[in-house]
């Protein structure tokens, strides 16, 4: 059953979905198991308040497949940059790499919103060692001295390295939003000391202690995302108590027209992102909403106005 309470008042923005990953195609790990769904998606999301949705860029190509994504719907938007995991792919050459994300953001102003995902994860550093992370994520901090735009930060278990490259720049880039945010309530003070953006998402509602941290995020640090396909709020998480609203879905390969993958994160599943954070904070999840949005436009799309 659908509960919808008081969604469609409430407006909102996805700060991070990734809409170019082959889940969306009917693909799981390489198998073909449904058709393409996008539109159904995407349908799903504007039913549901979603006003903007960024989609995310996590390296060279798929900032390129993001943008042409963004460019289908007056409403969907993009970033530019290279994930962590993936910036091995700088090494063959540095300047040209740089350069043509650099080229992708400034000849695409009206879509681009912000440099990112880049960042640091020491959590997966069989992909990409702490070095080249490190080298690659200063040099994408450059991009958005250059281009004036925000950046999207991908933060996992390196909040201590991530502020102190940072820090130096602070005062050169027009502001950033620490994504997907999972840290202790230390890593949240060294982010907030730098006036950054939290994001949170279903991966950052998954125990007590994560919620404990969320519940004290200054309101006007606070941004709400849902990081789709991944990070959805699952049943054994410890936010999971707190939806109010739920959607039908079936396995995947039962799928069926109108009806949500399971386990495939959705833009529409960040009502749920709302509802946890206003249970937890002991606020009314439409003011928190409403306060959350304006963040969001501030930070990404002032320019509009």
């Amino acid at each position: 059953m659908i509960r919808r309470m008081a969604q469609l008042t409430r407006k909102f923005i996805d700060i991070g979905a990734n809409l170019t990953d082959d889940m969306y195609q009917g693909i799981y790990h390489g198998s073909k198991k449904h058709d393409p769904d996008l539109p159904l998606v995407l349908e799903r999301a504007w039913e549901a308040g979603l006003e903007k949705i960024i989609i995310t860029g996590t390296s060279l190509s798929d900032s390129k497949q993001a943008l042409e994504a963004a460019k289908t719907n007056e409403n969907l938007y993009s970033t530019v940059g290279c994930h962590p995991t993936r910036c091995n792919e700088f090494e063959e050459d540095p300047d040209q790499y740089l350069a043509n994300l650099m080229t992708l953001a400034q000849d695409n102003q009206q879509k681009v919103v912000a440099i990112g995902e880049c960042g640091l994860d020491y959590e997966r550093t069989q992909f990409c060692p702490i070095d080249v992370q490190k080298r690659y994520f200063e040099k994408q901090i450059t991009l958005a001295e250059i281009t004036g735009l925000p950046m999207f930060i991908h933060c996992r278990n390196s909040g201590a390295d991530l502020v102190d490259i940072l820090t130096p720049h602070r005062e050169n880039i027009s502001g950033g939003v620490v994504h997907s945010f999972d840290g202790t309530l230390e890593e949240l003070k060294l982010i907030l000391d730098l006036d950054l953006f939290i994001g949170i998402n279903g991966c950052s509602l998954k125990t007590e202690d994560n919620l404990k941290v969320a519940a004290t995020i200054p309101i006007e640090r606070l941004m709400i995302e849902t990081d789709c396909p991944w990070c959805e709020i699952r049943p054994s998480h410890a936010g999971h108590k707190h939806i109010k609203t739920s959607f039908p879905s079936k396995k995947k390969e039962k799928w069926e027209k109108g009806v949500m993958v399971k386990n495939r994160n959705e833009p529409n599943c960040i009502t749920q992102v709302l509802e946890v954070l206003a249970a937890i904070r002991g606020e009314d999840p439409d003011l928190l909403g409403n306060t959350v949005y304006n963040n969001t436009y501030q930070l990404f799309f002032s320019k509009d106005k």
